[in-house]
């Protein structure tokens, strides 16, 4: 029987914690991806977030990037290796502390938006990521994009790496999402979502997929992916 994580980046706008959009996103995935203080997140929201999971039985991940809260971390920062390393290192270190606090494992980290993207392409970057997790630990698993470099990266610094791919994004013909920047880079009719993950599923192509919390309707396209795959037999479970 085929299986495949859902998992949905989380704790990134105090406004869906408070009117339950992002425990209403919960029921429908497996594993969410906490924002741990660069673009954004702070320790009550961490917290949050932490212990709504844990009353889903989701596994909980850390989920940094670039420290640029103005541009939510979509935006491309001249940082050197080193500094990557770091700003990895305290985000990860600190919301695991959160997160032992709330008596939560943390189960795989994954960077977020301009710093996982340029990862794909750009080997230093990638390798001061999983370096900047090593700092803190190496037996979590670090996600990257299915069919890329990035996950060859991950296991040569020595870590179980997952292949993730998108219900919600455009992707371009070598591979890569399409940026936000063009028209038609979000996907945000339900049924199209869920579609894409079926062909993502039946391609063997991945081990997880995102649903992206602030996407609108957000809610409806996670009810509608699990929904579409669990009726094709397709067995939902955190990494």
């Amino acid at each position: 029987m085929k299986r495949i994580d859902l998992n949905c980046d989380m704790g990134e706008d105090p406004r869906t914690i408070a009117d339950g959009t992002q425990e209403a996103l919960m029921t429908s995935v497996t594993s969410v991806n906490i924002a741990c203080g660069g673009h954004a997140g702070d320790e009550q929201t961490m917290e949050t977030t932490i212990r709504q999971a844990m009353r889903h039985g989701l596994a909980v991940g850390a989920h940094p990037g670039y420290p640029d809260r103005a541009n939510f971390g979509r935006l491309e920062l001249d940082m050197s290796p080193e500094a990557i390393a770091e700003t990895v290192y305290q985000q990860v270190a600190f919301f695991a502390k959160i997160a032992a606090g709330c008596g939560a494992p943390v189960a795989h980290v994954k960077a977020h938006g301009a710093l996982y993207n340029q990862a794909v392409k750009n080997a230093a970057i990638c390798r001061a990521i999983a370096e900047g997790v090593a700092r803190w630990r190496k037996d979590v698993v670090l996600v990257g994009l299915a069919g890329s470099a990035m996950l060859d990266c991950f296991r040569e610094a020595g870590f179980p790496a997952a292949a993730e791919a998108f219900a919600d994004r455009a992707y371009e013909s070598d591979g890569t999402l399409r940026s936000r920047k063009l028209e038609g880079a979000l996907i945000r009719d339900p049924e199209a979502a869920a579609a894409q993950a079926l062909r993502i599923v039946e391609r063997g192509a991945a081990q997880t997929i995102c649903i992206h919390g602030d996407t609108p309707g957000a809610a409806a396209i996670a009810a509608k992916v699990a929904g579409t795959l669990r009726a094709a037999g397709i067995t939902l479970a955190g990494l």
